[in-house]
């Protein structure tokens, strides 16, 4: 009788200890950052492949990537990335327009607001291998 018991109840114990074992994914880190862009005045709309670290130019603006994270295939799909964007004016100073995280799956939640152009992220590529 108390075999019948103790079944049911190593089950509980083993599923709750994968649940708990099984929390979120962390982020992968990724060498290269996939930036949508359009230039409002023209209409044209260009996509830019940014290894992190550097610095892509984009009409006035230059755009540094900082870091691009992306979730494994098997959570939910996102894309962040971490990036500052500058401006040139035409006096030739620079200013700082963004500073922050742009998220693939929402570009409205931190977007760049900017008179001309719009700038968002679409994916990260070629995952960093952590090393063992």
């Amino acid at each position: 009788m108390i075999k019948a018991y103790l079944k049911p109840l190593t089950f509980a114990f083993f599923y709750a200890a994968l649940l708990s074992a099984s929390g979120p994914a962390k982020a992968d880190p990724h060498a290269v950052a996939v930036l949508q862009t359009l230039d409002k005045v023209t209409a044209r709309v260009s996509t830019l492949s940014v290894p992190v670290g550097r610095t892509a130019k984009f009409g006035t603006l230059f755009i540094k990537i900082h870091k691009c994270d992306k979730r494994p295939p098997e959570e939910t799909p996102e894309s962040a990335s971490f990036l500052d964007i500058t401006e040139r004016r035409t006096d030739g100073q620079s200013v700082r327009i963004f500073t922050g995280w742009m998220f693939a799956s929402s570009p409205a939640l931190n977007a760049l607001e900017h008179p001309v152009y719009d700038v968002w992220v679409i994916d990260c590529k070629e995952l960093i291998e952590p090393a063992n």
